[in-house]
């Protein structure tokens, strides 16, 4: 049975994406569980972390010295120890073991340092000194080079990505007519890892029609179909919102005063294609030419052929709202932590765990001007693949998008791993 189904599953998986944070689920009418970022700091004893099977990574490390990591002495580490904390509230949480996740960081490595965290009796929101926290990480922390499949020294593409602002209502009237839709109540997601070891961390999304699993609707599908998935609010401009769904996130400006998060919930499956190229293809403008700007002049010029274009992309992202509790942090990555601006990146998870802190070595965004400091690995993304692939988290605005517009550097990678465990590992 299991070889009649695969290739229908590998048909499907044309329209697979990552899977969403991890992040608690309240039952209906139930009070929200309180966000990850705002609890303390609890560290269980290592007897209550329970071993599960170790899951293979695809790249090899080489264990280094300190003075290995170029510019470490310079990072400013002041502001990284609300990061710290926050990561280690990720690592002590149980491991469900699911191949339907990413591999994320063995907490059982990560116990002892994560209590002598807890234990330094440090606010997470205090910052403690730059000099003390590097003393602290190399104390109990081990670089490690991180190398490809083969053995040879990983240098990869590293780009970009940001927290994007949009206007919207919650009501659609005037300017405010696109909408940004919840999770529609059809849309079924298959976990494959628990079929498919090979498969672990993807999932297809689809919808029933009789006793059939078809792909789920495209966005022109959605956008004329008779019902819609719920609508958390309307935007004003159809392209900032098509932008805020690339990124998977992002916040919106209500005609209150009020900011609240769109937080990434789903994705109808379909794969994602460029709007700039569509309007290249269309003879409307060079490829070159299709930023932001270009693409929201055209769309004012052609108002007629907006749907048209956003149709483009089959791909629709699904939204939940959250409240913004501390506005220094951002949307929680794919390992259900919140992100901090040019503190977090995304990685292909089968060559660094979830969970783990990554000293990267690349440069400004179009530039030869250095950029080396200490991140976590908190994210991933559809297109970061490979040995040292990053996407650099710039944080929230028009600056951090305008950086990350720009940002298609190479860069490297070491993972700073527990001392004691010996190479780093992954669950």
């Amino acid at each position: 049975m299991k070889k009649r189904l695969l290739p229908l599953l590998l048909v499907l998986l044309a329209a697979c994406t990552s899977v969403p944070p991890e992040a608690p689920v309240s039952a209906p009418g139930a009070e929200p569980a309180p966000d990850i970022a705002e609890r303390p700091l609890r560290v269980p004893d290592l007897s209550v972390l329970r071993e599960t099977a170790v899951r293979p990574l695809s790249g090899k490390f080489q264990a280094v010295g300190w003075g290995a990591l170029p510019g470490w002495s310079e990072d400013d580490l002041a502001a990284v120890w609300k990061g710290l904390v926050n990561n280690c509230k990720g690592l002590m949480r149980p491991v469900s073991g699911s191949l339907a996740l990413p591999a994320r960081a063995a907490p059982r490595a990560w116990q002892p340092v994560c209590l002598q965290v807890e234990r330094a009796g440090v606010p997470e929101n205090s910052q403690p000194g730059a000099q003390w926290v590097r003393e602290f990480l190399q104390t109990y922390l081990q670089p490690w080079r991180l190398l490809d499949g083969d053995g040879k020294l990983a240098r990869n593409t590293v780009t970009g990505y940001y927290e994007p602002l949009i206007r919207a209502s919650r009501t659609r009237g005037g300017d405010y007519q696109w909408p940004l839709y919840a999770a529609p109540d059809d849309l079924l997601t298959i976990d494959l890892g628990s079929v498919y070891p090979e498969l672990a961390g993807k999932r297809v999304r689809g919808k029933l029609e009789g006793k059939r699993v078809v792909p789920y609707d495209t966005r022109a599908q959605i956008a004329s179909a008779e019902k819609q998935p719920p609508v958390i609010v309307w935007a004003n401009d159809p392209v900032e919102a098509f932008f805020l769904q690339i990124q998977g996130s992002g916040r919106a400006l209500l005609p209150n005063g009020e900011t609240i998060r769109l937080a990434y919930a789903d994705h109808n499956g379909r794969p994602y294609a460029s709007i700039g190229r569509w309007l290249a293809d269309q003879g409307e403008m060079p490829l070159a030419q299709t930023s932001m700007q270009n693409i929201k002049a055209w769309a004012k010029r052609n108002p007629g052929r907006i749907q048209e274009m956003l149709n483009a992309n089959t791909a629709m992202v699904f939204f939940r709202e959250e409240r913004i509790s501390d506005a220094e942090l951002g949307p929680k990555g794919a390992y259900g932590i919140p992100l901090i601006g040019e503190r977090a990146v995304a990685i292909d998870p089968t060559f660094v765990p979830l969970g783990s802190l990554v000293y990267l070595a690349t440069t400004y965004p179009a530039s030869q001007q250095p950029l080396r400091r200490l991140v976590f690995a908190q994210d991933t993304g559809a297109a970061i693949k490979g040995a040292a692939r990053t996407d650099f988290y710039w944080g929230f605005g028009d600056e951090a998008g305008a950086r990350a517009g720009r940002m298609k550097q190479s860069g490297e990678m070491w993972v700073l791993w527990p001392k004691q465990a010996g190479a780093p590992s992954a669950r």
